[in-house]
């Protein structure tokens, strides 16, 4: 189940990794878009299914950052949802129209700080990762950006100029950047991004910002354990297949290997940091 539409960075993902581990189990996986509420649908769709491992739902950020966004949801992620695997990390992108003079993160600080108020910063809606990894930048840096939330494709506005930048995911931009379409000022993780190893990370400009993407794996929470022992395995083999990792990483992903408990321990971090971003800037969901 992905929260997300098709031809999203999440249903790209979903569907490498269900052909993998499909080719292990033997058994066909059917990915299932069903977009809504930031993925909350689709998640609840996961929450109220049978614990017998038919089910399972991508997990990503915005459900840790959903967690702190919604006031009343009709569950608790982190208690609804077992942690089944992790499968990838994937840096985001601080992407430009090349018509903005700024060419690197300093000079994007320093034109912002010049010029309040005249950037206007893409999102795929309120309060998503591509919207909270902007505000975080806004919290550390002191500038002031214009937050225009998209609720279709904001690529186009990006390419043509109504907007001159977004946070997001490599994935989603890589070849508009590659045919210098978009200019990319910094990748959103701590370290560089091997898919744009030209292209620094913010933390080398601002100590301490660090803002991931991942994904991985969850199912309903009575699943028993030897379900997800047994999925975990599968799905950490599938990713330690050099081909896997190779298409993963033309996406600009890393994989991800982790046991359930290690994934649970990253959501909960997670779900900690982006509640206090999001109570500290005032995000409402729409």
């Amino acid at each position: 189940m992905v929260g997300f539409p098709a031809g999203n960075a999440s249903d790209i993902l979903a569907r490498r990794m269900g052909q993998s581990v499909s080719e292990r189990l033997g058994q066909q996986f059917v990915i299932e878009n069903r977009p809504g509420a930031g993925s909350n649908v689709g998640t609840e769709i996961v929450v109220r299914a049978p614990p017998d491992g038919y089910t399972l739902l991508l997990v990503t950020a915005a459900n840790a950052i959903n967690t702190g966004l919604y006031e009343k949801l009709n569950f608790n992620f982190i208690q609804d949802i077992a942690p089944v695997a992790s499968v990838v990390s994937s840096p985001y992108v601080i992407a430009v129209n090349p018509s903005l003079s700024a060419r690197t993160v300093p000079e994007f600080i320093a034109y912002a700080k010049a010029n309040p108020g005249k950037i206007n910063m893409a999102s795929a809606g309120t309060g998503t990762s591509t919207h909270v990894f902007g505000e975080l930048f806004q919290m550390m840096t002191g500038i002031s950006m214009v937050h225009v939330p998209y609720r279709g494709n904001f690529v186009p506005d990006l390419l043509g100029g109504p907007v001159q930048v977004v946070f997001a995911p490599i994935t989603h931009l890589i070849e508009y950047i590659r045919t210098d379409r978009l200019r990319a000022l910094a990748v959103t993780t701590a370290m560089r991004s091997e898919a744009l190893p030209g292209v620094p990370a913010v933390a080398e400009f601002v100590p301490g910002y660090e803002a991931s993407g991942w994904y991985g794996i969850g199912a309903p929470k009575q699943t028993s354990a030897e379900i997800i022992e047994k999925l975990n395995k599968e799905i950490n083999a599938a990713l330690a297949d050099p081909k896997l990792r190779a298409r993963l990483a033309d996406l600009g992903s890393v994989a991800m290997q982790m046991t359930p408990a290690e994934f649970g321990k990253l959501i909960a971090t997670e779900t900690e940091k982006w509640g206090k971003v999001v109570r500290a800037a005032g995000i409402k969901a729409d």
